[in-house]
This record gives structure tokens, sequence and C-alpha cells, in this order.
């Protein structure tokens, strides 16, 4: 604030420095040419008074006063004076005319101020003052030459009281980039107590920082835990077929390729939760459109049961249909992940149960396993998160699905969160706009 306001100051002093010298060179010219035509006024006003006493016109007039009749003829016995009928109307006015000399266009020739009087017989003549303007020009000249040189002058002034000031200004500025440089990770720039832009370009900086660290925080977990899921089925495939190696019994051998079926799968689903994350993270969500929830809810249990999973999974929905704004393969996705993670934990019930609301519809997941503590609730849709304490449990998941869950229905304005069931296990809510 302190640097702008100084900026500012200098910036206005000088602009109107600037100004005042214009003004003044301009002012000076016009005081010039008024003093010019006040002294023609005088000559004017004696000859005129000259003709009023009765005094012939060709003895008034002479180098620089001429005597002509009110349409502009002369009457005083010299020559034409070459002035157009608009000029001696201005000048019967009492208003000066400046022409170039020789009847040229108006310039800085020839000044003429006129006054017009009546003769002793009450015959009205204007009677003219001139003077050459030779004088008045070399006045304005030079005032031409000053308000160049002050101006230029003026310019520079301005220029480096621009340029110092801001140096000044962008001097804490430069500090805090090469502070910010070089600040490790975790680090923070020092916000200035003064209430000013460096304050705010610190504290904006500041919280960029956060992001970028958070960011860097996330990628470096989520690799991590990438890399630990991938190697255990990775591992696991190859110590059984290290033993099917050493031990070629066919018995043996057909267990040992069930095994590496099952770790293979549990792999091709890690990974394609994986895409899917990084397909939410990265790509722009589809347009959405109406989705009947009942129909797809039925469509995902008759596909589960129909595969044979125990336990059998329950579906309760209203004969009405339920419609929700999203796309057919999130639902699916969603659904899919929720029952999936039902089926794990559940030890003889896993409900499906769809709800319209006034403002929404309500997605219901229901088993009867041993529930989510509630010290786990907070950090169950996070990526590879599991409750458990064994990360390596058999048959558990990726910790990815209820992250892709809540992916999926956080862009589209919906909200998933979990608690008990009426059964003592889980509950996984959904809640999902309406059409």
């Amino acid at each position: 604030m302190q640097f702008r306001t100084g900026f500012v100051a200098v910036f206005a002093s000088l602009l109107g420095l600037s100004v005042i010298v214009a003004i003044s060179v301009g002012f000076i010219g016009l005081l010039s040419l008024e003093s010019v035509d006040a002294r023609l006024r005088s000559e004017a006003g004696v000859a005129a008074d000259g003709v009023t006493a009765g005094t012939a016109p060709a003895r008034v007039a002479g180098d620089g006063v001429r005597v002509l009749d009110t349409a502009g003829e002369p009457v005083d016995g010299m020559g034409e004076t070459a002035l157009r009928p608009w000029e001696i109307n201005r000048l019967k006015a009492g208003r000066g005319v400046t022409r170039a000399a020789g009847g040229g266009s108006q310039g800085s020739g020839v000044r003429w101020v006129g006054r017009v009087v009546a003769d002793p017989s009450g015959k009205p003549l204007l009677v003219l003052a001139r003077t050459d303007l030779s004088a008045y020009r070399d006045v304005r000249v030079t005032a031409n030459r000053v308000l160049g040189i002050g101006s230029l002058g003026v310019a520079l002034l301005v220029g480096t009281a621009t340029w110092l000031a801001v140096r000044g200004a962008l001097r804490p500025v430069r500090r805090m980039r090469l502070a910010a440089a070089e600040l490790p990770i975790g680090e923070r720039l020092p916000v200035p107590e003064a209430d000013d832009e460096l304050r705010s370009l610190a504290l904006a900086t500041n919280d960029m920082l956060a992001r970028r660290d958070a960011d860097t925080e996330r990628i470096r977990r989520f690799t991590g835990d990438a890399a630990h899921e991938l190697r255990n089925p990775v591992s696991s495939i190859r110590a059984q077929a290290e033993v099917a190696v050493v031990h070629p019994d066919p018995e043996l051998a057909q267990e040992t390729l069930r095994q590496i079926e099952e770790e293979a799968r549990r792999l091709s689903e890690l990974v394609e939760s994986l895409l899917a994350l990084a397909r939410s993270d990265t790509a722009a969500p589809p347009e959405a459109r109406p989705v009947e929830l009942v129909a797809a809810a039925r469509l995902v249990v008759d596909r589960m049961n129909t595969a044979g999973v125990e336990p059998r999974v329950r579906l309760n929905a209203p004969l009405s249909t339920v419609t929700v704004l999203s796309t057919p393969t999130e639902i699916a996705t969603v659904l899919d992940n929720l029952v999936a993670n039902a089926l794990r934990h559940a030890r003889a019930l896993v409900r499906v149960s769809v709800l319209p609301t006034s403002r929404g519809a309500r997605l219901l997941v229901d088993d009867d396993g041993p529930g989510v503590p509630p010290r786990h609730r907070p950090h169950v849709f996070d990526r590879f998160y599991r409750a458990e304490p064994d990360r390596t449990r058999g048959g558990g998941g990726s910790g990815l699905g209820l992250a892709l869950v809540a992916e999926l229905v956080g862009r589209r304005g919906g909200t998933v969160r979990v608690g008990t069931s009426p059964e003592g296990g889980a509950r996984f809510e959904v809640r999902l706009p309406v059409r």
C-alpha cells in the first residue's frame, strides 16, 4: 500500500506539473495577443475620436490606421485593405482579425482591430488599427519551445520517477520470488504484517504452495500404495509358478493354476480400478442424463445373483420409477462397488434399497457384517484405505472401490456416507439429485 501510494503521489505531482506548464505557456501566448489587441484598441480609439470631432479621414489615416465605410470601402484616400466581408463584419462587431501579410490565410501576419463611429454628419465609419505580429510570433515560438522543452523534461521526470517507484515497489516482490524458488516442501513464505498487495501475494502464494504440497503428498502416497497393491498379486503369482515348476504334480498344478487365476483376477480388478480413478481425475465427466435408478439396481442385483454369489443380494425398490441425473455407466459402477464391498463383509445378508425423496433419491446398501468402526468412517472413501489393520489379507479389496464411488457421486452433486445398518453391519447411503 505504501509503495502504491508513493508511486501514485509522484505520478500525480509530475502530471500536474506538466499540465501547469502547458496551461502557463498557452496563457502567456493568450496574454501576448490580448496585449496587442489592447494597444490597437487604444490607437483605434484615438483615431475614432478625431473622426468624431470632424477631422478628415485622410488626415486620421496613416501607416497603422485606416478609415473605411461600413461596407469596407476606403474613405481615407488610401488603397484597398484586402479584408474580406466576413472579416469586416467581425471588425465591426469589435472582434480582432489576424491576416497573413499579402491577404493570405489567417496566421501570424497582421492584426486588425476596429471600431465603428459616426462623423459629424452622422455617417457611420469603421476606424481600423493594425500592427505587424512578428513580435507576437516570436513570443509564441518561444512559448512553443518552452512548452516542448518543458514537456520533454516532464516526460523524463515522469519516466525516471515511474521507473524508480516501480523498481522500489517490485523489490520486495523479487525477494519474495527468490525465497519462493528456494522453499523446500512444507515451508511457507513469511507474510508481511502490512495489509497491502504484498501480504495478499504472500497469502496467495502460500495457498498455492499448500495445494502443491498436498498434491505431491497425495501422488506420493497413491504411487506407493499402488506399487504395494500391485506387488502382492505379482509376487503371489510368481511364487505359485515357481512351486509348480519345482513340483510338477498334476494335481498340485491344477490347484496352482486356480490360485494363479484368482491372483490374476485380483490384479486385473486393481488395474481397472486404477484406470477408472485416473480417468475420473483427468477427464471431463460425460454429460448427465436421466437414469432410471430402480432398473439399474435390479440389473446389478440380478447379475450378482446369477453369478452365484453368497449371500444372495436382495432388492427393495418401489414399483414406480426413480430417475436421477447421471449416466448408466456411472450408476452401474457405483452399485457394483458398493454391492461388492458388502459381499466381502456380509455374513448372510446384503440388501439394496432405492428410496425416492422430495429432493432426490436415496440408494442404500446394507449388510450384516462387522460394520465400519466410527474411527474409520471419515477415511473409508480415501484411496487405498482399509479399516482392517492387515493390508494383505486374502480376499480383501484394493481400497479403491469406495474411493471411486465417492468420486463419481460427488461430481454429479451427490453425497455418500457410511453408517450402521439395522442388522448391525455397514450401511452405505448415496444421495443423488433427481430429474
